[in-house]
């Protein structure tokens, strides 16, 4: 840890009002070079204790950067993992108030809720597998605190991996009845077709995202309990959306998500 407690808690004040009043900042590593990857998980976790400070409940867990090709373009070799709070679900068919967002961008994931907990390390896609109670889909709408969306991966994860808003819709499904790797996903916006992709752009296998979850919480000492929902990351590429436009996401054997930004 190369930051003090005392700069933990004032980068997550920093951040948090950041979201809560709807304003952008710059990257914190421009002022804070020495940050290590713990100080940045460290931050993203004061700013969860906030929330649930204020009566917020965590509803679930979320992972970020999934694919291996902006893996190996960042230097990383892990996604980044972040929470998702009640008040930023939003009901399927309904509308997103766009004024309380800075410049949100819309990602189609898919989810899966556990029914045994997962402890890492050596947590694998086999024992994900076995642990997944069922799959449903949804639209995650991210929103970077950081101006024009710029930032490095500490800032992003201690920006809560950009987590603002989240739909789930469709129909939830038995995990054995489907194939996450070549499960089909398009997402229209207006009407029109902006983006086509299978499960198995997250990481080859959407389980792969949830084992280095728990992989990951593991070295923190934590772990995944049953019941726990978790968005596996973004299957199609983020596409930025306005007041005025419509979003929908299709997707095979689970449905569609749909809402409206005003």
């Amino acid at each position: 840890m190369a930051l003090s407690r005392q700069d933990i808690d004032a980068l997550a004040t920093h951040l948090e009002s950041a979201e809560l009043e709807v304003r952008d900042v710059t990257k914190i590593t421009d002022d804070y070079p020495q940050m290590d990857w713990a100080d940045a998980y460290d931050i993203q976790e004061e700013i969860r204790r906030r929330k649930e400070a204020r009566g917020h409940k965590t509803v679930g867990l979320k992972a970020g950067l999934t694919s291996f090709a902006k893996m190996k373009q960042m230097g990383v070799d892990s996604p980044v993992f972040g929470f998702v709070s009640d008040y930023m679900a939003q009901p399927e068919g309904g509308e997103i108030d766009t004024r309380t967002l800075i410049h949100p961008k819309v990602e189609a994931e898919i989810c899966i809720v556990t029914k045994a907990p997962l402890r890492g390390p050596g947590c694998h896609i086999g024992a994900v597998m076995a642990a997944i109670d069922f799959v449903i889909p949804a639209v995650e709408i991210i929103d970077s605190r950081y101006r024009d969306f710029k930032f490095d991966l500490k800032s992003v994860i201690a920006d809560n991996t950009s987590a603002a808003r989240f739909v789930v819709g469709g129909r939830s499904r038995a995990v054995e009845e489907l194939d996450l790797r070549t499960l089909g996903v398009v997402l229209e916006k207006n009407g029109q077709i902006v983006s086509m992709a299978a499960g198995a752009a997250v990481l080859g296998h959407p389980a792969t995202a949830v084992a280095m979850l728990a992989n990951h919480l593991g070295q923190r000492g934590q772990e995944i309990p049953a019941g726990t929902f978790i968005m596996t990351g973004g299957v199609t590429e983020a596409i930025p959306v306005s007041a005025g436009d419509s979003v929908t996401v299709r997707f095979q054997d689970l449905g569609s998500v749909a809402m409206r930004f005003i």
